[in-house]
């Protein structure tokens, strides 16, 4: 079976859902909220619930975040490559959703960033496998010069697919070239062999040929993204094509703007039910 390595960033995003975002000074009381595992947390279910083997080979701390994280990759039977950083908690950030859907995130780093060569060295991807990294990872040390020597050594054979979040600037130009597949949203910067540009509801563009969305009612659109990058990742591995995958990302990222929370990518047999109810 192909395996998903994540070297991103799995953090716990406390959430919030609001009216609008506040202005200077103003005094706010939040409609919902909550916490969950969140940033890369979500591209791994999202590859794991549609049958693909999923590891974490990024770092984690010792503390609550900590705990959090690894209690909410064991729930999806996530493996966890690396031992907990001594003396190091978890980073969290605050997820703020408006009654549009929107979101907006206030970030802290902590022992995610952690991840250096020597915890690379124990991440061994095969020949079929994925390998999924963050442009977070880059702006950050000192995983960011680790990342930068290890993903350009990883192997042919072995797909390689970047998103490089709006920190994607960070990313070297070996990294850029080595990526098979470089998955952005529209305004975040370019690389890669092959390119999926994500354009929320109008679906995405597959290398330049625009792949149409599909037509729901969004309420939260907190890791769609995320859940695009998986669902993708996952077809790819599992013999789909790579405009089918696009497709099936696409009704990925649909079912999961129709829930609230960061990991809601659907489960395989919720994808083909839905695929199977939307014929494109």
């Amino acid at each position: 079976m192909s395996t998903l390595l994540s070297v991103g960033n799995v953090v716990i995003d406390l959430l919030l859902e609001l009216p609008a975002l506040p202005a200077p000074g103003d005094d706010v009381t939040v409609t919902a909220s909550g916490s969950s595992a969140g940033g890369s947390f979500n591209v791994l279910a999202a590859a794991r619930r549609q049958g693909m083997r999923a590891v974490y080979a990024g770092a984690h701390g010792t503390g609550p975040f900590g705990d959090a994280a690894r209690s909410a990759l064991a729930a999806e039977d996530i493996d966890v490559l690396q031992a907990p950083v001594a003396g190091s908690d978890t980073g969290w950030d605050v997820a703020i959703t408006d009654a549009a859907g929107e979101r907006t995130f206030l970030t802290t780093v902590g022992a995610e960033a952690r991840l250096d060569a020597e915890m690379l060295a124990r991440a061994r991807p095969a020949p079929g496998d994925v390998v999924h990294v963050s442009g977070y990872s880059f702006a950050r040390q000192p995983s960011g010069d680790a990342l930068a020597v290890w993903v350009p050594a990883v192997p042919e054979g072995v797909t390689v697919i970047v998103d490089p979040g709006p920190l994607g600037a960070a990313i070297p130009d070996a990294v850029r070239a080595r990526a098979d597949w470089w998955s952005c949203a529209a305004g975040e910067s370019v690389g890669g062999r092959n390119r999926i540009l994500r354009r929320g509801a109008a679906g995405c563009e597959l290398d330049g040929e625009r792949i149409p969305g599909f037509e729901v009612d969004a309420i939260d659109t907190n890791g769609a993204g995320d859940a695009h990058v998986g669902v993708f990742a996952a077809s790819v591995a599992l013999g789909f094509d790579p405009r089918t995958a696009a497709v099936r990302a696409n009704a990925a990222a649909a079912l999961a703007v129709t829930r609230r929370g960061p990991a809601t990518a659907p489960t395989r047999d919720e994808l083909e039910r839905f695929l199977s109810e939307h014929p494109g």
